[in-house]
Order: C-alpha cells, then sequence, then structure tokens
C-alpha cells in the first residue's frame, strides 16, 4: 500500500524547489540584461526593461535567501512562517516576470 508524503515533507520539497529555481531565474535576469546593454550599444535605444528586470533579479535574489534561511530554520513556527512569505514572494517575483515579457513585446513593436 502507497504511503502519502506528510504536510512537513510536502512543505520542505516545495522550498527546495524554490530555492533552485528562483536562483537559476536570477541568473536568467542577468543573463537577459546582458543582451539588452548589446543590443542598446547596438541601436542607441534606452529600454526600461533593463530596470525592470534589475528588479526582478533582485526578488528572485530575496526569494532564493528566504527558502534558504526557511530551510536552515529549526523552529517550526518561524520556519511555516518564512516559507510562506517565500513562497509569496516567488508567486510576486513570477507574476513581475511575466509583466516584463509582456513589456519587452510591447517595445518592440
Amino acid at each position: 500500500m502507497e504511503q502519502k508524503p506528510s504536510a512537513e515533507f510536502v512543505e520542505f520539497d516545495i522550498i527546495i524547489h524554490i530555492f533552485s529555481v528562483s536562483a537559476t531565474l536570477v541568473g536568467v535576469c542577468l543573463t537577459v540584461i546582458g543582451i539588452f546593454i548589446m543590443s542598446r550599444r547596438l541601436s542607441h535605444v534606452k529600454s526600461y526593461g533593463e530596470e525592470l528586470l534589475a528588479l526582478d533579479a533582485l526578488l528572485f535574489l530575496a526569494t532564493c535567501v528566504h527558502s534558504y534561511v526557511a530551510l536552515r530554520s529549526r523552529r517550526k513556527e518561524r520556519k511555516h512562517r518564512l516559507e510562506r512569505i517565500t513562497e509569496e514572494m516567488f508567486f510576486v517575483a513570477l507574476v513581475l516576470m511575466a509583466f516584463i515579457c509582456v513589456f519587452i513585446v510591447y517595445e518592440l513593436i
């Protein structure tokens, strides 16, 4: 018979995924900023997408740090509070990234 994973294990698994994905997305944001800088040198057009991506990279970095602190926390109450804040920050950063993508496409048209 198959056992269901405990709620604590599921929360731990989610926070590990948020940690790894947010760290990856910081790199993605920095890569796109580099592409913007190279394209600006070629076309001399300033884009607000760079500033928005830098803000999003900082938000993903904060999410990554929060998830690391949540993973290292030993007190259950503090750990649950940090996990909830981390999940909310990650969601906000993802929504901001989607907004930035739409903004960049709009700028290119």
